[in-house]
């Protein structure tokens, strides 16, 4: 597109919004790179917040820019491939960013589409401990509405990049999309490894102005006093590069700012999601002092009570559901942090390490998972264990989870590692990272307890997350450094002088990297206590993983497996027997399907067999792992499988619920009504009313139905006398009669119910005519049968009803003489 080169940056911003409705989208794309190249950044100034916007949706969600969530290589190829080369970190939309960044040009950004937490506290003039907000808060003259952060190119960009996560939400069509394949995750996993590479440095940004790399973002003077979260610290570079006599030989340290701005970013937009009081209940006494100290000087001086303010701080909730295509992406963070983290090298990670000749690259990678994330992690996954529903989606928090827990599984090392046990072991190096992320092992795996308690485990995929969680915490030495943690924290503590003055305070953990490093400590009880006073509180009331509580709840994991294992045998067994009971038509779709006692509906139903095998493997093999972490003896789960009554009976059928006999029959114990909920026992319950009567099944022919029921009641109502009489003989006619004509007497049946027996003694029935078996599909068909197979012989219809009537005269002989000498062995 040829623009005039002295045009108003109005005139190219309309003239960028026209081409974006009247030209196609590649034809847009090279315009904007033409646009970036030849335009100053004092003309491009004025168009980038709205790029940004058309790029990645509104802040609102109302507009959903190039729907990047959706975008995928193998649908839109083209589109693809051109967003993809637009917005990669050395591509023309990052040229763009460093451009103005050179300038130092500042844009504004609403606080109101912050996190909820983050909003609260700056509308309450309370400066969150993350550095991402220091110095960047802007009020308006009258105060209290309209705030905003002034942020840099690079931040602002930054900012609506990991918020589209969240605002902008799937389309309709779009749910089955895999995350993994669209262009927003892609470009995450670029950008992660752009800024926070394994290997080498961060590259420079590529700037376009003759005056070299952008520089760091100068520091601006607040607008107002703020209290604070955390406390203010000098800038670990400006003391790195103070303290530093030579050049330093690493230019890319002076870019550290840009890998630590994305990686606060993406915790910030992506973690900070939970309510305000756990919030605060995680900071230090100094950082509440100091908010109390600043409320009240802020009342005194209003002239007005600081109750509504602390009422409004306090009573904020954020009511914020994440989805699973946001933890897949945290997911990817995760993973690509430990991988940054495990890239330093070996004489780089110990502590002797802190040093002058270290680069500020090097002290990040040591940084970013303790200080940066592990605080809004644990919080964040918290609310996911408390929020989430009980359903199969859960897995993507699990896998999320599970990778925070294994950081040696992203180690260099582990490419060289062989298959034999020992190399499966968890590294002793590990102990340290185990005992300071202690809550994240123990807490939320009894989170995951009280989870697995509620679900169906018959489910392949909830018996698979069981699986899962039992593997990685089985893992050789694991258990025995989660003990070690345990013990460190519960050891008493020793009122010497250098430690009885100590306070646990909450470290900084969230706050910048550009802050100065606290003291060594090289207390490893002192460390563990105060990871756990951090994030729950000194208040906080430790329960320990491997303590007889937590002990309990898994051995009613253990006894919900035994009865999940023994439920999916019997839900195979059941289909087993159904199948070989069919009649040979039965693949024809006319037999009777009963639906009386059946098991509750699952997974197993809908996948067969093969699943019933996958279910025995996870939950045989987590009951294995179970029993190896915690130590349980097989006469342990033998006892606790006999006190839960899950036994088999001789027959290998399941016993009945358990109940207790009252005056009106059985009645369901709270055990009985669990049994039942969770598909662990039934009742045989059979049809007991007027056979005539019951619904008309999927197997018969309704309108055949209803007319045989009208001949054979005007049958019954003219010859009920006479059938009667019939019936009434002591003779073999009798016993014919009796056989075709009664209905089996009441104590043939399971009558579980004297209610039952009472009503049905009441209403007693005499001898009737039913024909309602020639409604019946398999008996029709059969018939049809008989007569086609009679034809090939050359009988003719007439004497084939003739041979069937015989054999069937000859089947009722039988049938009298073998039910009157049973009742007679009877009596």
């Amino acid at each position: 597109m040829a623009f005039p080169h002295l045009q108003q940056p109005s005139f190219l911003l309309a003239s960028l919004k026209a081409d974006s409705v009247n030209k196609p989208f590649a034809q847009r794309c090279q315009d904007l790179v033409k646009v970036i190249e030849d335009f100053p950044a004092k003309e491009l100034h004025a168009i980038f917040p709205w790029l940004v916007e058309s790029i990645f949706g509104s802040l609102d969600g109302v507009l959903i820019g190039w729907n990047l969530r959706c975008l995928q290589g193998r649908v839109s190829p083209v589109e693809y491939s051109i967003a993809m080369e637009f917005l990669d970190p050395g591509g023309p939309m990052m040229k763009l960013v460093y451009k103005l960044q050179a300038e130092d040009y500042k844009f504004d950004f609403p606080v109101s589409y912050l996190p909820g937490p983050v909003k609260a506290s700056i509308q309450e003039r309370v400066l969150p401990d993350s550095p991402l907000y220091h110095n960047k808060v802007q009020f308006p003259p009258t105060g209290g509405l309209g705030l905003n952060l002034v942020l840099n190119p690079f931040e602002y960009y930054m900012f609506f990049f990991a918020l589209s996560l969240i605002t902008q939400k799937p389309l309709p069509g779009t749910i089955h999309i895999r995350t993994s394949d669209c262009a927003y995750f892609i470009l995450v996993d670029r950008y992660l490894s752009w800024f926070l590479p394994t290997e080498g440095s961060v590259l420079p940004p590529l700037s376009s102005s003759p005056g070299g790399p952008s520089p760091s973002p100068a520091p601006r003077t607040p607008a107002m006093p703020f209290a604070s979260y955390g406390l203010h610290h000098t800038s670990l570079l400006k003391r790195h590069i103070s303290h530093q006599t030579s050049v330093n030989a690493d230019p890319a340290s002076h870019e550290i700012w840009r890998s630590e701005t994305l990686l606060q970013v993406f915790v910030e937009m992506w973690l900070h999601h939970y309510s305000l009081e756990m919030y605060q209940k995680m900071q230090s006494p100094h950082a509440k002092l100091e908010v109390l100290h600043y409320r009240l000087s802020v009342s005194s001086a209003l002239h007005s009570p600081a109750q509504p303010s602390l009422q409004a701080l306090h009573a904020y909730q954020e009511s914020f559901t994440p989805t699973e295509e946001h933890v897949l992406v945290v997911r990817l963070l995760l993973k690509h942090l430990h991988a940054f983290s495990n890239s330093l090298k070996p004489e780089q990670v110990s502590p002797s390490a802190h040093s002058h000749a270290t680069s500020p690259l090097e002290e990040f990678k040591r940084a970013a998972v303790p200080r940066f994330v592990q605080q809004k992690l644990y919080l964040f996954l918290q609310h996911c264990f408390g929020h989430w529903p009980l359903d199969a989606s859960f897995r993507a928090v699990l896998e999320m989870w599970l990778s925070y827990l294994q950081p040696w599984r992203y180690a260099p090392e582990k490419q060289a590692q062989s298959s034999d046990c020992q190399a499966r072991c968890v590294p002793e190096r590990w102990a340290p990272f185990v005992q300071e992320n202690l809550l994240m092992y123990t807490k939320l795996f009894v989170g995951f307890l009280s989870r697995a308690l509620r679900t169906d485990l018959v489910s392949p995929k909830n018996a698979l997350m069981v699986f899962r969680v039992a593997k990685v915490f089985a893992q050789p030495n694991l258990a025995e450094m989660i003990q070690k943690g345990e013990q460190l924290f519960l050891e008493p503590e020793l009122v010497i002088p250098h430690r009885q003055h100590r306070l646990f305070t909450a470290p900084t953990f969230t706050g910048s990297f550009l802050s100065s490093w606290p003291p060594a400590v090289t207390d490893a009880s002192f460390k563990v206590k105060s990871h756990v006073y951090s994030l729950e509180g000194q208040d906080c009331k430790y329960t320990p993983m491997f303590g007889p509580e937590v002990r309990t709840l898994v051995l009613r994991l253990a006894q919900l497996i035994t009865q999940a294992k023994q439920t999916a045998k019997s839900i195979s067994d059941q289909c087993g027997e159904s199948t070989a009971s069919h009649p040979f038509l039965s693949w024809l779709g006319f037999c009777s399907t009963d639906t009386n006692g059946s098991y509750p509906a699952n997974d197993l139903d809908e996948m067969g067999q093969d699943s019933v095998r996958k279910t025995d493997e996870y939950l045989e093999k987590a009951l294995e792992y179970l029993c190896q972490m915690f130590r349980l003896s097989e006469a342990q789960l033998a006892q606790l499988t006999l006190a839960l009554g899950t036994t088999q009976d001789e027959n290998g059928k399941k016993q009945l619920p358990d109940c207790v006999v009252g005056e009106d029959g059985l009645i369901l114990t709270p055990l009985g009504r669990y049994q039942i909920i969770n598909g662990l026992r039934r009742f045989d319950i059979e049809y007991q009313g007027d056979s005539e009567l019951q619904p008309i099944r999927s197997y018969e022919i309704a309108g055949l139905v209803r007319m045989l029921f009208r001949l054979s009641s005007a049958i019954n109502r003219r010859f009920a006398g006479r059938m009667a009489a019939l019936c009434s003989r002591a003779d073999f006619l009798g016993s014919f009669c009796r056989y075709h004509l009664m209905e089996p007497v009441l104590a043939d049946r399971h009558l579980l119910s004297p209610v039952a027996r009472g009503c049905a003694a009441r209403c007693p029935r005499g001898p009737r005519l039913s024909l309602r078996f020639l409604g019946n599909y398999q008996t029709l068909l059969s018939l049809l049968l008989a007569f086609f197979v009679a034809s090939l012989f050359c009988i003719g219809p007439l004497p084939c009803a003739l041979l069937l009537v015989l054999g069937y005269l000859l089947y009722a002989v039988a049938m009298t003489l073998l039910t009157e000498r049973s009742k007679l062995h009877q009596l």
